[in-house]
């Protein structure tokens, strides 16, 4: 299955991909991630909650960037990899 994501860099060229199959369920450690923009933390609270109380055998684990004007560092990104099944980022203003 193919699908049109609109590229934020270029929209006028339309990116063909591959959506990446979904799992049927999630299990496992979750990783949130706040970019450290302002209000993320906020909206990870309440994400963190509604998913603890749908998903009480899941593992939710909290991490954030040191600023959103860069990419994660290697350590970071590591360290997430290495210990959680799935990651949910938080982007908010």
């Amino acid at each position: 299955m193919t699908t049109t994501i609109l590229d934020p860099g270029d929209e006028r060229t339309p990116v063909a991909r591959k959506i990446t199959p979904r799992p049927e369920s999630i299990t496992g450690n979750v990783a949130l991630l706040d970019i450290s923009k302002p209000r993320g933390n906020i909206l990870l609270d309440r994400l963190e909650a509604q998913l603890a109380e749908r998903l009480p055998n899941v593992t939710l684990n909290r991490y954030a960037k040191p600023t959103f004007t860069k990419p994660a560092p290697d350590d970071l990104r590591r360290d997430i990899r290495a210990k959680n099944d799935f990651v949910i980022e938080a982007l908010a203003d």
